[in-house]
């Protein structure tokens, strides 16, 4: 028997989507958003069903932008992400878009309420910061992912942060990823994976619009300094289009999208990489691909698809496709689910070794359907945003998800219509 327990966290910004961040750490948890005045917020309560406390950090004045750092705009690229190092201090970033590094800490293990702005990380190539993401190695230290640059003209850079002098310094010496200031990488957070290696995905942009993606490509490594082609031939740092190991050419125009790649693994522990494209026809496709260890790959398409998403422009726009990445389920075979906004849902069951669709069944979102469906008012167009909680270890978890209401991905502009706030809720999955 499932019970469902929803809680009501705060009033939360509702005129444009943008994601927020739940978070899990031994009995607390922690939230972080914004206000319907567009305001970092965040929050913490004692699991399982403690009160919530919140609280607001002040931040700086970013000129070009006329706010101040701890006010967002209506670009939904300004998600907030958060972390607890081994010390329980508490990590916070986001709200940038090409902006300052926007970044705070707290004086206090575990107390949201001591969180305060800091003015750097290093202090280098801070001033266009972009896709913040904390997450740790397999020694438990925190570790910090952003763009430094634009889209079309960017480099990745990692930090590594030291608990015990609370500092932050850089992780690799140069770039991983580098654009030669003629284009950007967007990559996909690397993976550990069960063959002990990180796996990193990612696709080249030449200009902010979405239709010039490139090269899908790939690179692995043991101990994300060191990197690798997947059939173990060391790559010099920082990586370029050049060099780097392409799985797909597809060129400009040929339907890569950054919002859909993804690594997963299959029954044998082999990195499974999983893209949208268009086909010889010009029409959407979702593809696989997998190592072959001899520096080729194996590609399968999975979808017979007859439309075409024809994305284009800059801004964000929506994920009119998703699909997740490839997951074993045992007797040589592989799942994945898919969402389209033309041809529906569903779940392709893979074999291993062909990777074929061998059959095809319904979705069924892992939780209710009426989570799903909006009842706040917000709206007229409203749509439900469910995202899960991360653990600070970044395990899987499936017990507890953040529900808002918000106005639709839009292209970073404003909405005409007008909205109130939405209610913030933690939904939690109890039993089975």
């Amino acid at each position: 028997m499932t019970d469902i327990v929803v809680a009501p966290v705060a009033h939360a910004c509702a005129d444009f989507t943008v994601l927020y961040c739940l978070m899990n750490h031994e009995n607390h948890q922690f939230a972080a958003w914004y206000d319907a005045n567009h305001r970092i917020t965040v929050g913490q309560r004692q699991l399982p069903d403690g009160a919530w406390k919140t609280f607001q950090p002040e931040g700086f004045w970013i000129a070009e932008r006329e706010r101040y750092s701890h006010i967002t705009d209506f670009d939904s690229h300004n998600y907030l992400t958060m972390a607890v190092d081994s010390g329980g201090y508490l990590h916070l970033s986001g709200n940038m878009h090409v902006d300052p590094l926007i970044y705070f800490r707290s004086r206090q293990p575990l107390d949201v309420t001591t969180l305060e702005c800091e003015p750097a990380m290093t202090g280098e190539r801070e001033a266009r910061a972009t896709y913040p993401v904390f997450f740790k190695d397999v020694q438990g230290q925190l570790l910090f992912r952003y763009r430094d640059g634009c889209s079309g003209n960017g480099d990745d850079l990692y930090n590594i942060f030291d608990a015990e002098r609370q500092q932050w310094t850089r992780l690799l010496e140069t770039p991983l990823l580098n654009g030669e200031e003629a284009r950007n990488g967007y990559a996909r957070q690397p993976l550990l994976g069960p063959d002990g290696y990180w796996h990193m995905v990612w696709m080249w942009r030449e200009t902010p619009h979405c239709e010039t993606n490139n090269n899908l490509s790939y690179v692995r490594s043991r101990d994300l300094k060191r990197w690798e082609k997947s059939d173990g031939t060391p790559l010099a740092l920082p990586i370029a289009r050049h060099q780097g190991e392409i799985v797909d050419d597809a060129g400009i125009g040929g339907g890569l999208i950054n919002m859909v790649q993804e690594v997963g693994f299959d029954n044998e522990a082999r990195p499974v990489l999983i893209y949208h494209r268009y086909d010889d026809r010009g029409l959407s496709q979702a593809y696989l691909a997998r190592p072959d260890g001899k520096g080729g790959w194996q590609k399968s398409q999975l979808s017979q698809w007859d439309f075409r998403w024809d994305f284009n422009g800059g801004g964000s726009i929506p994920p009119d496709v998703t699909l997740s990445a490839p997951r074993a389920i045992g007797n040589d075979q592989m799942a994945v689910e898919w969402t389209s906004t033309w041809a529906g849902s569903g779940v392709w069951i893979i074999d291993d070794r062909t990777l074929s669709v061998v059959a095809t069944k319904p979705f069924i979102p892992s939780l209710p359907a009426e989570l799903w469906q909006p009842r706040q008012n917000v709206a007229p167009h409203a749509e439900v945003q469910l995202i899960p909680a991360q653990n600070s270890d970044y395990r899987p978890q499936n017990r507890y998800w953040l529900r808002w209401e918000a106005l639709p991905i839009f292209r970073d502009v404003a909405h005409e219509a007008k909205t109130g706030a939405t209610l913030l809720e933690v939904v939690e999955v109890v039993g089975e």
